[in-house]
């Protein structure tokens, strides 16, 4: 999707890979999807009559069962320091389930009743975690570690349609309205937009909404929702990349329903001998969890700085447009990459990290180390800056030399 580039803010986001699983985890329990083989004949429409089938979409209640598959290809200590690598103790925090989304492969069950009840359980293993959605309340519980999650979305802001924006109720789903806007937003002068073949998902027949940036330099070969021929709900979504093979996220129902589920779908009681975190104070608390995998970056000599500027603290620049965005990160590193590497006093958790990086590049701006994942790059050069995207490491290096 063509990222928003008006504020350094929001520009911060692509600093971090793991974003990608903030849009699967978004959208899975509304856009969650595997399609059968043989498409069904269906009506022809153009492009944008899908996009307006998906924007009048009513539909607000619905259940079933979805599977989320995620390869980003992150480097292992990488993948630990992005709470990809799942949380030890079994946090009941939604923050640091939802990161689990971020490798491999997760079983759903999920439930809606319009914006203020959701439900979504993991389905891995024998153990189960539930988020729970419902009205000014939000719960998280973890049957292994018996933990319960609990925030109060009381002072929840108000959108500008006037209407009550359940922040932590986002975790949970998005409406297909809101995917539409997303839709239209990407669907600019950097994207193609074009309908492909039909398909059926969850046994309901769908068209294929296909979306591909038009500049060069993206990892992104296309963008591919499936929507549901009948009601417009988008029943899959597939990221797929430029260079082929399996798909970067795939996120689809495997059942769907689109009857009202019971009201006790949406009913929790914490059980009398869970352990209970209120709000914030549960947040990141989990052993292994990605807060805790920060602070041990952090705590390593001459690397704290660039943790903190990875992590959008740093003065921030938006380069370019559309699929081929780089945010620029000034992290204020001291010392550069190549003295921590020769540096016999540096710590080895800190010589694992700059291994994990990748390739060694050079160009105009000097020399530096790239991170590669499937999705997103990032060069870290030798004088403390950061350039990262959904876009190739030669692109990546390009920037560089342009804006050293």
């Amino acid at each position: 999707m063509a990222p928003n580039t008006k504020t350094s803010r929001k520009a911060a986001r692509y600093a971090v890979p793991v974003a990608v699983a903030g849009v699967a985890a978004a959208t899975v329990a509304m856009v969650p999807a595997f399609a059968n083989a043989g498409g069904p004949d269906l009506p022809k429409v153009t492009a944008q009559q899908l996009i307006e089938k998906v924007a009048a979409s009513d539909v607000q209640q619905l259940s079933g069962t979805a599977r989320i598959t995620t390869d980003l290809g992150l480097p292992k200590i990488a993948s630990g320091l992005l709470g990809g690598g799942g949380v030890a103790g079994g946090s009941a925090n939604p923050e640091d389930k939802v990161a689990q989304l971020a490798n491999g492969s997760h079983t759903l069950r999920v439930a809606a009743d319009g914006p203020d009840r959701q439900r979504l359980t993991f389905l891995d293993g024998k153990d189960e975690y539930s988020l729970i959605h419902n009205g000014d309340d939000v719960w998280g519980y973890d049957s292994k570690s018996n933990e319960v999650f609990h925030e109060k979305n009381a002072e929840a802001g108000q959108g500008k349609d006037g209407g009550k924006e359940h922040k932590t109720g986002d975790r949970l789903a998005a409406s297909p309205q809101k995917l539409a806007e997303e839709i239209l937003k990407s669907a600019g002068p950097t994207t193609d937009v074009s309908v492909g073949d039909t398909a059926q998902v969850a046994g309901r027949d769908a068209y294929q909404l296909v979306l591909k940036p038009k500049q060069s330099g993206s990892t992104v070969g296309s963008v591919q929702i499936a929507v549901d021929a009948k009601n417009g709900v988008p029943l899959r979504v597939q990221l797929l990349s430029a260079q082929g093979g399996k798909p970067i996220v795939d996120a689809g129902f495997t059942k769907v329903d689109f009857t009202k589920p019971a009201a006790d779908t949406f009913s929790f009681t914490a059980p009398k001998d869970a352990k209970v975190s209120e709000g914030v104070d549960g947040a990141g608390k989990g052993k292994g969890g990605a807060d805790e995998h920060r602070k041990a970056l952090e705590s390593i000599p001459g690397l704290g700085d660039l943790a903190g500027g990875a992590g959008g603290k740093g003065d921030v620049k938006v380069l370019g447009e559309g699929w081929s965005t780089i945010a620029r990160i000034d992290s204020g590193v001291n010392r550069s990459l190549k003295d921590l590497e020769n540096d016999k006093n540096t710590p080895k958790e800190a010589k694992q990290f700059l291994d994990s990086l990748g390739d060694k590049v050079t160009g105009k701006f000097g020399e530096g180390r790239v991170l590669s994942t499937r999705l997103v790059n990032a060069l870290i050069t030798d004088d403390g800056k950061v350039y990262v995207g959904a876009v190739t490491k030669d692109a990546l290096v390009k920037a560089a030399d342009a804006n050293k």
